[in-house]
């Protein structure tokens, strides 16, 4: 090395070290802080993208959104809204008009952005809040998501009279015939989501609202995580596509069947059935950019919500469908149309990432995009791009676009560059060993913060939920593996059989096997790592989940004591009584072979309650009381056993939370309760 090189060699030397230096391992505080990046939507020619940043607000304990614009050449990003209010779904007009929804009103509402002046105006002002926006074709309409009574003859305003009497009303009682009587975190009261169309003038002043599914007793969109993904309009305008679950009384609490729905747009006609032949879930209908094709995504097994979604392409003319993935092993949520018609697109989980394909509709030929990370929201461009959002397990979401021949995307915005600058994250790799049945189980590791290969460490070792999940390479405000290397752990989370991106039979392989196969995995998987990293210390591991994690979290309590610590968060105890607790019938009777009393055994078999006599490892207990799919009696009754037993027990309760923790200060509450609890059983406070 000449004198020249020594000299810059050492320079960056220096500065590495003071970028250290300035460096802090990850903390919740730096969780809550990120900017979050969310539904980006391209301009109609492709140069910009309008999308959402939500930023946390710690004293007022929720987060406000405005809309940004950036340039789709990675030239800029600026903040379009600034109104205290929340705006959000921004949605382009064929013109370049943008919409976007907003409570600067004091109910949810649809406002226009006038880019020539910089101002907004209010386009609707109805007597309800709108769910969800869509415009459409030639800007002749908008299409709105309302709640509204079905049985009501003229909705929307019956709906508000009847909310009205029930709020003059000072009874209390409430009265079902039969079920959903409440779903996910809330109460049913009788209204359903319906897509209204309300046209637009000249004048861009609202006209009447329309029903386009009067009478329809089903949601559209759907419930609890439904969108303008659940609906599409053909390119003339002349029909709405949609999807719905419109089953007879209780059955739609056992049902998976949702279908697609054809109605004209100007509301003359009664909706049609477009896969009344498929009694398994149909849904995110798209419209090829022509009009001639629609696509759309379909399972094909009754009751079971982890089915493998196929892609489908529906001829619009004469019905025909072709099913173009039956032989791609993989389940995209949703598609989208190139411009041009000739490329369908798709993200889906993939052996722990989610990765972006592309589909051609004539064969079905599938090649991937982007693989590595996780990789979603992908939007065609007009000039042959392709935007879509990418994230990582160090990395909150950004957005970037994919050049038209291909190669590496840019990055175009960078909301928080500078805070990522100042934090130190936990290295990571994936690994991979041989689990139960000796099937390749793949995982991830992240090595603590600060690493000294001549140190022991503790050992954090997570359980995802699902239990059709995936504790793949992305950035999660919930369960974000670097918050514990950032404590000082070594991490592990390992996607065991049932997690979604090995393939469909490897997903299946859970169904009536919850404490078998999954249990197998984890405990192959922790000796795998243990013996390729001698410098974890055995004896101070600590395991946590949610959801099936939690549940897991119950049946290794009964199963091994290898574990100083335990944390379950909205775990089942009694899979039995879970069945009569829940909401959604046909989970449990997928995975459990049937309801309780044509297979209590199927039930029981793999129920943490009946090894409670082995229970002995220290084990904090989290529930939120609003979480209706996993009851809050079950944490309860697992503190309850806990303390019984004289196992040391905490619980940790929130009366307003559901099956997450979504308040900011929650939030930091949460996780430093957690980490107090794993450090006070493996020893590292003491340090």
């Amino acid at each position: 090395m000449n004198r020249r090189s020594a000299i810059v060699f050492a320079l960056i030397l220096v500065v590495a070290v003071i970028a250290s230096a300035q460096q802090h391992p990850f903390n919740v505080h730096d969780l809550v802080a990120m900017q979050r990046v969310a539904d980006p939507r391209p301009s109609p020619d492709g140069s910009r993208v309008a999308f959402v940043v939500t930023t946390m607000d710690l004293e007022a304990n929720k987060g406000g959104r405005d809309i940004w614009i950036a340039a789709t050449d990675g030239s800029g990003a600026n903040r379009l809204t600034t109104d205290a209010a929340n705006d959000w779904s921004p949605r382009w007009q064929g013109d370049g008009t943008l919409y976007f929804m907003s409570s600067r009103s004091g109910s949810a509402q649809v406002w226009r952005w006038n880019f020539t002046g910089g101002s907004v105006a209010q386009v609707t002002d109805l007597p309800l809040d709108v769910g969800e926006l869509a415009v459409g074709p030639h800007g002749k309409a908008l299409y709105l998501g309302l709640s509204v009574f079905p049985d009501c003859e003229d909705s929307l305003p019956c709906t508000v009279k009847r909310l009205e009497e029930r709020e003059a009303d000072k009874t209390t009682g409430l009265i079902f015939d039969k079920v959903f009587i409440r779903h996910w975190d809330t109460w049913k009261d009788g209204r359903r989501n319906h897509i209204f169309r309300v046209p637009i003038g000249e004048n861009g002043v609202a006209g009447t609202p329309v029903d386009l599914m009067p009478g329809v007793d089903g949601d559209s969109p759907t419930i609890p995580w439904g969108g303008d993904g659940d609906f599409t309009i053909s390119p003339d305008g002349a029909w709405l596509v949609y999807t719905a679950k419109v089953v007879d009384g209780s059955e739609e609490v056992w049902s998976t069947d949702w279908d697609l729905w054809a109605v004209p747009t100007d509301g003359s006609q009664a909706a049609r059935c477009l896969t009344e032949e498929n009694d398994a879930w149909d849904a995110s209908p798209a419209f090829s950019p022509d009009g001639s094709q629609l696509a759309y995504v379909a399972m094909v097994r009754p009751g079971y919500e982890a089915d493998r979604y196929r892609v489908m392409v529906m001829d619009w003319v004469s019905g025909k469908t072709s099913n173009l993935t039956e032989r791609w092993d993989r389940s995209p949520g949703s598609v989208v149309w190139a411009p041009d018609g000739k490329t369908l697109y798709a993200s889906a989980n993939n052996i722990g990432n989610h990765s972006i394909f592309r589909l051609d509709p004539s064969n079905g030929m599938v090649s991937a995009v982007a693989t590595v990370h996780n990789n979603a929201n992908p939007h065609p461009l007009a000039d042959g791009r392709l935007l879509f959002a990418r994230d990582s397990l160090v990395s909150p979401v950004e957005l970037y676009v994919l050049p038209a021949g291909g190669g590496e995307p840019q990055q175009i915005t960078h909301f928080n560059d500078e805070r990522l600058a100042g934090i130190a994250f936990g290295r990571y790799k994936q690994f991979s060993f041989p689990g139960a049945n000796n099937d390749e189980v793949f995982g991830y590791f992240i090595y603590p913060v600060d690493f000294d290969p001549n140190q022991t460490y503790p050992l954090a070792f997570l359980i995802h939920g699902g239990p059709q999940g995936s504790f793949d390479d992305h950035w999660h405000y919930r369960w974000n593996p670097e918050i514990y290397a950032g404590h000082g752990y070594a991490t592990v989370a390992i996607d065991f059989h049932g997690s979604t991106g090995y393939g469909q039979d490897f997903t299946d392989a859970i169904n009536g096997d919850w404490g078998g196969a999954p249990f197998v995995d984890l405990m192959k998987g922790l000796d795998h790592v243990l013996l390729r990293h001698p410098w974890i210390d055995s004896e101070r591991m600590a395991a946590a989940g949610a959801s099936f994690g939690g549940y897991m979290i119950n049946w290794v309590q009964g199963h091994t004591d290898r574990f100083k610590a335990l944390v379950c968060h909205d775990g089942n105890l009694d899979e039995l009584m879970a069945y009569f607790d829940t909401e959604e019938l046909w989970f449990p009777e997928w995975e459990h072979g049937g309801t309780p009393w044509d297979n209590p055994e199927g039930y029981r078999k793999h129920s943490p309650v009946n090894h409670i006599q082995n229970w002995k490892t220290p084990e904090l207990v989290i529930h939120g009381a609003l979480d209706y799919r996993v009851v809050d009696t079950q944490g309860i009754a697992t503190f309850n056993a806990l303390q019984r037993l004289g196992v040391p027990s905490r619980l940790l309760y929130y009366p307003d939370e559901n099956h997450w923790v979504l308040k900011p200060v929650n939030s930091i509450q949460w996780h430093n309760v957690v980490l107090d609890w794993m450090d006070q059983w493996t020893g590292v406070s003491e340090e």
